[in-house]
Parts: C-alpha cells; structure tokens; sequence
C-alpha cells in the first residue's frame, strides 16, 4: 500500500485515529489506571517495559485494525520497539491496516498569556527522518490553552503551523493540536479565539501543503466546520481531555467531519489482570462505540 493510500484512508475519516502516545509524565498515570501501581516499578526502564505491554496488547487485540481504527500515534521510545517482532509502524501498517503517526513534542513551557507553548524541540529534523525511514506518516505535537487570551492563543496558532510547516518539509503530515483545558471557565469564548486564527493561519497555507489538526470537543456544536471544509485540511480530530468515554462520543456525535482520538477515554476499563478474552472484549465493544461517535456526522 502506498502514502497516497494511507492519504486516502485518513481523509475518509471512516474511523478514528488512536492516541497511544503516553509520554515519561503521563506513563505512571495511565498505568495505574490500567491496573499497575507504581510500586511495580523501580526505574523508567521497567515503566517503558510495562506501558509497551499494554500497548503491544492493544495492537494485538483482534478489533484493533483498519476497519475502524485509521491510524495511531506512537511515543518515540514505542516506534523504536517492535511489535511481534516487526518495528512498531511497520507492523501497524503492514499487518493491522492502522496509519502511524509519531508524538514529536518535547513537553510544554511555563503558562504565559493563559497558554503554554511548545517547549524548543532543536533535534526535530533529524527525528523526522528517523520517523520517516521507519514508516510513519505524520506526526503531532499538543500545546494547551488555559484562557481565552487572545494574544497567547495567537502564540500558540503560529508556533504549531511554523513547526507544522517544518514536519511537512520533511515529508510528513503534522497534526497540530493546540488543546483547550476542559476545565477552564472561558472555554466557548477560548475556542471561537482558536478557530478564527487557526482559519487565518489556514488561508496562508501553501497550496501543496495539507495539515490535521487535533482539538477539544467544542462547547458549541459543528464550531470547527470551517476548519474541516478547508482545502488545506486532510482531517481534523477530537481530543477526549478528560472527559469519560461516553461524554466524548456523546460530543463527537454532534459534530460532523470531526473523528476521535482518543488516549484515556480508548483504554477506560482496561486491565493488566483481565484475561485475554475479558480485555479483548473490553476493547473491541470500545472500538465500536468510538468508531459509531466518528462516524456518526
């Protein structure tokens, strides 16, 4: 299958886009929710070990294929492993049917002007390439805003679509996700900020160049519309933010052209000690109950 394959799949939108890419400070966290508790480990050594665990189960899970999950994006320390013995986006591609994607932020800088930017990430280019070779599509880097500050979130648009324009130039699709807190009290006025500028940053894309971009269920139903009709646009995806799983997909159905990504509202109810067959359930009713919200506009 070919990159314009992979294109294709994910502009269709027939699916959503798993967000398996749990980083060094949200590992621990998602590991107790899945039924470990941090005394299991004693370095991060063993917590990566555990988190690709989890992670290799997922994959492996039968449901967990490109009829309904499009793709997944990865942390790096997960594309440099294997899965079955096959590099981690080769085997997603190759034998799930499932578009890798790759988490290139670095972390977030202190709040300034209600948000917090990405922090410097000077080895980006040579990560791309690395990327690339291994057979990632795109990538995705998350900001967040905490405010409806009109000048920071102005910082925040402009810095994911100048590192946005740097992963295209290494042949990759960026998904830029400059995330709104769900539980900040200027949300709706927050998010009518983000949309104008990420249109007006949009209008100024190149003609050759496509971005995704991932962003919280809105507060106003279909307000990103504009976004997913842009010529510019190959998809756009919701970010869960802490809402449980059924107030994310009770969201997401009510606005069209918008599929899931999910990260904690995907492996709610997953276990370390449920059996296989108890697990594989578990995911696949979830699976459908994403898949159904994604494609539910």
């Amino acid at each position: 299958m070919s990159y314009q394959e992979q294109r294709d799949l994910v502009h269709a939108g027939q699916g959503f886009i798993a967000a398996l890419d749990q980083s060094g400070g949200s590992t621990p966290k998602a590991l107790a929710s899945y039924g470990i508790d941090a005394s299991a480990f004693s370095s991060d050594a063993e917590m990566f070990d555990m988190i690709h665990a989890m992670r290799s189960r997922i994959v492996r899970s039968p449901d967990f294929t490109g009829a309904k999950v499009v793709g997944a994006i990865l942390f790096e320390d997960t594309m440099d492993r294997e899965f079955d013995g096959q590099s981690a986006p080769q085997y997603l591609w190759q034998k799930r049917g499932v578009v890798p994607f790759l988490k290139v932020d670095k972390g977030l800088q202190d709040t300034a002007d209600g948000v917090q930017l990405l922090k410097p990430m000077p080895d980006l280019d040579t990560l791309l390439q690395r990327a690339a070779a291994l057979g990632v599509f795109g990538t995705k880097m998350r900001s967040v805003i905490h405010g409806a500050n009109r000048a920071g979130i102005s910082q925040i648009v402009t810095q994911q679509f100048e590192i946005g324009a740097q992963i295209i130039a290494q042949g990759l699709v960026p998904i830029l996700e400059p995330e709104v807190s769900i539980a900040i009290s200027d949300k709706a006025e927050a998010e009518n900020m983000l949309r104008d500028a990420i249109l007006t940053h949009l209008d100024a894309v190149p003609a050759d160049h496509t971005v995704m971009l991932k962003l919280t269920l809105p507060e106003t139903a279909n307000l990103y519309r504009q976004i997913c009709q842009h010529p510019r646009v190959l998809s756009v995806v919701a970010l869960s933010g802490g809402y449980s799983r059924a107030e994310a997909n009770a969201r997401l159905s009510q606005n069209s052209k918008m599929i899931a990504s999910f990260s904690r509202a995907l492996t709610e109810g997953l276990t370390a000690q449920q059996s296989d067959s108890q697990f594989n359930q578990t995911l696949a009713q979830t699976i459908d109950e994403i898949y159904r919200a994604s494609i539910a506009g």
